[in-house]
């Protein structure tokens, strides 16, 4: 193989975990032990990677789809893709993944006796996106974050060996909202990959129509629907907050980010007066540090 060839694999995962960085909440911060950082980083680099793969974002030069042995004709084909990544995680729990990412994962599977369910439902919900764009109601909308968000939270859970029911309850509900809030965030980022995760029970109550979606700058209505999605996402990581007062330590800080990094989201969505059409508002450094004292100290 030659250098050119090798490096490859390696720009692949850099480029995929370096998107840690931009999201919404603290992945694996420097104040955790080492060893729980590298778990949670090994678990979000499959989680952003199967997320890649379900958007179309995989770095260019088809590399990914190299690793996991899909051919050049099919390199396009997300459905194709996601079916590949699954029989490689599960080369994970018996034998040896091709993927430098799921190779990566590997010890920490091990390590913390994870199981196959939440990373299939992960898969689950990328797959569901190429089949639905649309989402009736609320309850259709929750029941698409069970598998595209709660995961997350029940895996970050695991890895710090604190699992229980109460806790993977509260832990569904903040994940839950961070997801929605990153669908009022990406309104028309996602309208552009001809999906919609505003439950269509809502558009109709606030006289919201996909037309109104694409434009530039959102009308009233579009505004009073993304302010009440928001208050649907404020109230679920209030009763999610409790979680993070039932765990100690460096533990607690991290899912105190968890939640500041929704409230802020939110805080900035609030800000912008609810026109999220633009682009995605981003909170600031000090409204997420304002935040995690909040949450830290039990309030909001």
């Amino acid at each position: 193989m030659t250098g050119t060839g090798t490096a490859r694999p390696l720009d692949a995962e850099r480029g995929t975990l370096d998107k840690a960085a931009g999201e919404n909440f603290p992945v694996a911060p420097f104040f955790l032990p080492r060893a729980w950082r590298t778990d949670l980083m090994a678990v979000y680099g499959f989680a952003r990677l199967v997320d890649d793969i379900g958007d179309g974002d995989l770095a260019p030069g088809g590399a990914d789809a190299r690793l996991l042995g899909v051919s050049p004709r099919e390199a396009e084909d997300r459905l194709v893709l996601l079916d590949a990544f699954e029989a490689d995680l599960r080369r994970v729990f018996d034998a040896t993944p091709r993927h430098p990412l799921l190779r990566r994962l590997q010890p920490t599977v091990r390590r913390c006796s994870l199981t196959p369910e939440p990373f299939l439902g992960l898969i689950a919900a990328n797959r569901q996106d190429q089949l639905v764009g649309r989402y009736e109601t609320y309850d259709d909308l929750l029941a698409y974050c069970e598998l595209s968000a709660n995961p997350v939270g029940r895996l970050v859970l695991a890895v710090t060996g604190t699992s229980t029911p109460e806790r993977i309850r509260r832990s569904d509900m903040i994940c839950t909202a961070l997801q929605i809030v990153e669908h009022l965030q990406d309104v028309a980022e996602d309208l552009g990959r001809d999906r919609v995760y505003l439950p269509a029970t809502d558009m109709k109550r606030f006289h919201v129509q996909q037309a109104d979606l694409a434009t530039k700058s959102a009308g009233a209505s579009v505004r009073s629907l993304i302010a009440y999605e928001a208050q649907r996402a404020r109230d679920l990581l209030n009763e999610g907050a409790p979680l993070v007062g039932s765990v100690h330590g460096r533990l607690k800080l991290l899912l105190a980010g968890f939640v500041a990094g929704g409230r802020a989201a939110v805080h900035a969505i609030a800000a912008a007066e609810y026109d999220v059409l633009p682009g995605p508002p981003k909170p600031g450094k000090l409204r997420l540090l304002r935040e995690v004292g909040v949450t830290l100290r039990g309030e909001g």
